[in-house]
């Protein structure tokens, strides 16, 4: 085609992959025509025709192509060599797996790592909360103490002294209380915004226990065999302007496609303009949401059926009037002590009756002052009694566990976490004016299949809804340099390709400066080894290290012989990311193999199930086996003949 042509448009995504990918398809043909570059992050008609008429020569962006360039030789040469110096090491001491290292998976591994330690060190504390029961006009309602000067605290300051804690709660029970401030504001609430893939991941978690590659999976299918969503790698959450005129066009896919939206689709108001609907914040792509194609939804899998509704009803509700309610704080005195509590109470429900039954939505997460009872009548100045006061004594938490969908979430902020301030301040800056993404580490085209990759090398494991790491995960945690295992390297390679995008410097210098010091990492493991105990299974056939391997097809695991292509076929169960040894089977004492002599075993069959039959402890070299009768071998009827050297 480019013998045909007399020019050529770049209309790769527009962003450093993007451009990549075409330019090195252009370097490789060795095209020699002239080149421009079209920008477009919308298939809306109209953005098209804007952006066809708006051409650029493509050498503008050559930075971007350099700048992707220099990260994805990058990621191969960090990757590959730093795996293998540390995988090789690693067999010298006898573990007979990969000890994979990479930019973006070792710090992930990192942050589990970490949270299984603090969760593991914490110390239990205790703090202490007084509530007072008050009565003000007829209006019952409960209200916390407020820190006071002079008042025994812990670092976060809550009340530390039980004593202390329960003096207030005797000095206010049964004494006349005052409101000092009653103020009520009304307030509204934006509906959320659609969908980015990281978002989607993290609910379809939250909601139904799916994976991140499993999510991924379900919309590349929705998007190309169904035709029902657009682009699903997106890291956007925002719509462009225009979009916002195919609103009833796609309104009405949805109800054809789900009926259980067709009363909503009813009630959905296309005029409304929400605040997704913003071109200035689109970045490469825009929000994951429907199209305006139609299906029959029972033809889709139950899966494909949940996260197609997801995407549908987030996209409805920018079309909800926003949800508004009266939020009426109150500050009280009793006994010289001052209590407060806050009270929401809905005047329009808004979209948030697309969300009434979403349980755990983070969304609609309460403050723990927070009451259900309606206080907007009350006034500054009445008076009323405290009915009752109580002293709880509450117990100090570790952070939790990561869940997957905390997890996920983490890996959108993972700058508190870089250790070197200076390159703090690099990442923070990384996705600044970006929405969606808040010092992120990946990408939402790889993020699931690194996080998948851990798992299958036994690094993570799955605790109920927990994800923790192994023992030799951290293990090898403690083997890293701090730029390996936290996201410092990210951080020093955004400022370096930052460079780059601007033409201070090329891609090699980059590789260059990088092989220098992969080359002193390799050095430092050749000299000092690893210095890890790692925890090695041996095979209780052979002797020979037991490996851990994914069962095709399922999430399950099981443990072989590393030994199997010597001859050495065991293998058992998994649990937890240990092996599960088979029973044992005891030779008997009493009955004895006909052929040469060696006491016999009685082992389960495997047809029919419950079946057994008797074999000679000899095996391999005597394969002799006899049926079982009641439990005792028939010696007149055997089952394999004697091997020919007996």
């Amino acid at each position: 085609m480019l013998k045909q042509a007399g020019s050529v448009v770049n209309a790769g995504d527009p962003d450093e992959e993007g451009q990549l990918l075409v330019d090195e398809i252009l370097v490789y043909a060795g095209c020699k025509l002239p080149v421009k570059r079209v920008l477009i992050n919308d298939n809306n008609t109209k953005v098209v025709r804007k952006a066809l008429d708006n051409l650029r020569d493509n050498s503008e962006f050559a930075g971007l192509s350099a700048a992707a360039e220099a990260r994805s030789v990058g990621d191969q040469l960090y990757g590959f060599n730093m795996t293998r110096a540390y995988t090789l090491a690693a067999r010298q001491a006898g573990y007979q797996g990969v000890l994979s290292v990479g930019r973006v998976q070792t710090p992930i591994l990192g942050l589990v790592v970490r949270r299984d330690r603090a969760y593991s060190a914490h110390e239990k504390a205790f703090y202490y909360i007084v509530t007072g029961r008050f009565d003000i006009k007829g209006v019952a309602f409960p209200a916390r103490y407020q820190i006071a000067e002079g008042d025994p605290v812990d670092e976060k300051g809550r009340l530390s002294n039980d004593q202390h804690a329960q003096a207030i709660a005797n000095e206010v029970k049964g004494k006349t209380v005052r409101i000092v401030s009653a103020e009520t504001r009304q307030k509204e609430q934006q509906p959320p915004l659609p969908y980015n893939l990281l978002k989607l991941q993290t609910d379809a978690s939250r909601k139904y226990g799916m994976k991140p590659d499993q999510v991924k999976d379900i919309t590349q299918a929705l998007r190309e065999k169904h035709r029902l969503i657009t682009y699903n790698r997106s890291d956007c959450e925002y719509l462009s302007d225009e979009q916002h005129g195919d609103a009833p066009g796609v309104l009405s896919a949805i109800a054809a496609t789900a009926p259980m939206f067709a009363n909503v689709e009813g009630l959905a108001d296309p005029s409304l303009k929400s605040r997704a609907f913003d071109s200035t914040k689109v970045s490469a792509h825009h929000a994951i949401i429907p199209t305006e194609a139609t299906a029959d939804l029972s033809a889709l899998s139950d899966a494909e059926q949940k996260i197609y509704l997801l995407i549908a009803r987030a996209y409805i509700a920018q079309f909800f009037a926003k949800h508004q309610y009266d939020q009426t704080t109150l500050v009280v005195e009793a006994g010289g002590h001052r209590f407060a509590v806050r009270s929401n109470v809905t005047t329009r429900l808004g979209w948030l009756m697309l969300y009434r039954n979403d349980a755990g939505n983070e969304d609609l997460e309460g403050d723990e002052n927070d009451v259900s009872v309606d206080i907007r009548p009350l006034r500054e100045g009445q008076e009323g009694t405290c009915t009752d006061a109580e002293s709880a004594q509450q117990e100090t938490k570790p952070q939790p566990l990561y869940t997957m969908a905390t997890l996920l979430q983490d890996l959108t902020r993972v700058a508190k976490y870089v250790s070197d301030d200076r390159l703090r301040k690099v990442l923070i800056e990384k996705d600044k004016g970006k929405e969606g993404e808040h010092r992120g580490i990946g990408t939402p085209a790889t993020r699931d299949s690194i996080i998948a990759t851990l798992f299958e090398r036994g690094y993570l494991i799955e605790q109920g809804k927990s994800i923790v790491s192994s023992p030799s995960a951290r293990e090898f945690y403690d083997a890293l340099p701090d730029q390996a295992k936290f996201p410092d390297m990210t951080a020093l390679w955004h400022e370096q390709q930052k460079t780059i995008l601007a033409g201070e410097r090329d891609a090699v210098s980059f590789v260059l400066d990088l092989m220098a010091y992969v080359t002193g990492e390799v050095g430092r493991v050749k000299q000092n080894g690893l210095g890890i105990k790692f925890e090695i299974h041996p095979c209780p056939s052979c002797g020979k290290a037991l490996h851990r391997f994914k069962k095709k097809d399922t999430d399950e695991f099981f443990w072989g012989c590393t030994g199997y292509t010597e001859g050495c076929k065991y293998s058992c169960d998994d649990k937890d990311g240990k092996p599960v040894p088979k029973s044992a089977v005891k030779a008997s004492d009493i009955h004895k193999c006909k052929v040469c002599g060696k006491r016999l075993c009685r082992r389960p069959g495997k047809k029919p199930v419950g079946s057994f039959f008797w074999s000679c402890s000899g095996y391999p070299e005597c394969k002799q086996t006899y049926r079982d009768v009641k439990g005792k071998p028939d010696f007149s009827n055997k089952t394999t003949a004697a091997p020919a050297s007996i």
